[in-house]
């Protein structure tokens, strides 16, 4: 995977996302992505310091307030909302992040209501430059902006390309200055480190961009260099496949005991699910054992009044993974009272307790690990994002599986595009086309 091998040996093509983290000059497209890196960061900083218009018409070098504006589904949405989240204290006060992902018009009507049209900044981030509800979104986005503006040119301003689609990209009305590359071997899944990360880059700055990249490089490093039980992703992939294939748990809570990674369930449903569910190994044959778990979670110590009574008393086997900020922001005794809580949790689901009263019963013997930061800096950061993709292709490894491509996602967006078109040119059910009829009905009696 390091050296470029073709990996992803469905599609004929490497897996490089620990290349755009790299600092080696014989790390394979190492200038290709350094080229894209800095060009990034050039917009980024002259974002961050455009200047600001006085009352007098003069101009101040800094402070100018800005919205950027996301648009992007999956890996272009779930790793940039993620990171800017996690790292809120470190983003600039005149900068305002919006991510918009959901084709249902809702989602961008309501970003837009917060939106400065005058200091909007859309970022288009599609590696095709074909996804259906980006472009959805991206068009809404510019037919919104052009009634704000004066002129063509001023919208035109207003929107960055991350794709590796330039051509189609120029079609839309992108200029070639504002668009950066993707590369067809980098994942979606895994792209937050490369341009696909601007908004990012914006929010606090490219030298915090860079230390979360180094973060990310220090596991790369402890993946490809530590050998058995001293390689925590091997450990950790290990772990998930004595779970669900021996075990026969069927799902993974992901509890991160810290606000700012509340976004963290999401981001690693589609890092695990995508990679690692699916049902044929490098054969091609249909394997006979379970893949990828379930991936669900929510932030402690939210879910302890919501889920965690099933994890407790419930009937199935659950793992769960704790991720402990131990040093968080704001009240110290807060905090301890949040890692308390975390540690409560996961001594109780392998203890248990056994009262006389059947129903107060707390059987334990639930797996979970705990993965303890200090602080959540954006070096920190870095690291178990890292941890968490190394320990998904190792567990692809074992499992003798692909993590790199997502054929599943391509057939429902065919169907869909078939219903959309009235094409019909997939044939469907009976049952599908009962309720593309009654739906048709509901739209003309609404009239």
């Amino acid at each position: 995977m390091y050296s470029g091998a073709n990996v992803n040996y469905t599609e004929n093509r490497p897996a490089l996302h620990t290349a755009l983290r790299a600092n080696a000059a014989d790390t394979p497209h190492y200038e290709e992505i350094c080229e894209a890196r800095q060009r990034m960061y050039g917009i980024a900083d002259r974002l961050r310091n455009r200047p600001s218009a006085r009352a007098d018409g003069s101009h101040q070098l800094r402070g100018a307030n800005i919205d950027i504006v996301n648009l992007g589904i999956g890996g272009s949405d779930l790793g940039p909302r993620l990171a800017a989240t996690a790292l809120r204290p470190y983003v600039s006060p005149n900068v305002k992040l919006h991510f918009v992902a959901n084709a249902d018009p809702a989602d961008l009507d309501e970003t837009l209501q917060a939106v400065d049209p005058d200091s909007a900044i859309f970022i288009v981030t599609s590696k095709s430059f074909s996804t259906v509800e980006t472009l959805a979104n991206a068009g809404r986005a510019r037919a919104w902006l052009t009634a704000q503006l004066p002129s063509e040119e001023a919208v035109s301003e207003r929107f960055i390309a991350v794709t590796a689609n330039a051509e189609a990209a120029l079609a839309w009305g992108i200029r070639p200055d504002l668009t950066l590359p993707m590369w067809d071997w980098v994942g979606g899944r895994y792209s937050l480190w490369s341009s696909a990360g601007l908004a990012i880059a914006i929010a606090i700055g490219t030298d915090r961009f860079d230390e979360m990249l180094s973060g990310a490089r220090l596991m790369d490093e402890h993946f490809r260099s530590s050998t058995g039980t001293d390689n925590m992703p091997f450990i950790m992939a290990a772990l998930s496949v004595w779970n669900s294939t021996f075990n026969g748990a069927e799902t993974l809570a992901i509890l991160p005991y810290c606000h700012q990674l509340r976004n963290l369930p999401a981001f690693l449903q589609q890092l695990q699910m995508e990679s690692n569910g699916k049902r044929v190994g490098s054969t091609g044959a249909v394997v006979d054992y379970a893949t990828s778990p379930i991936v669900w979670g929510a932030a402690g110590t939210v879910g302890q009044h919501s889920f965690h009574q099933l994890l407790h008393q419930g009937t199935h086997c659950v793992p769960c993974e704790f991720i402990v900020a131990v040093n968080g922001n704001g009240d110290a005794d807060a905090q301890r009272m949040l890692v308390a809580n975390a540690f409560a949790q996961a001594a109780t689901l392998m203890d248990g307790a056994q009262p006389i009263d059947p129903h107060q019963v707390h059987p334990g013997n639930q797996p979970s690990s705990t993965i303890l930061m200090d602080h959540l800096t954006p070096s920190s950061l870095g690291q178990p994002l890292a941890l968490y993709e190394h320990k998904v292709f190792a567990e692809s490894v074992l499992l003798d599986i692909n993590p790199f491509d997502q054929w599943g996602v391509e057939l429902g967006k065919a169907v869909a595009k078939s219903i959309q078109d009235g094409t019909r040119s997939i044939d469907l059910d009976g049952s599908t086309e009962d309720l593309i009829r009654r739906a048709e009905e509901m739209r003309r009696n609404s009239v």
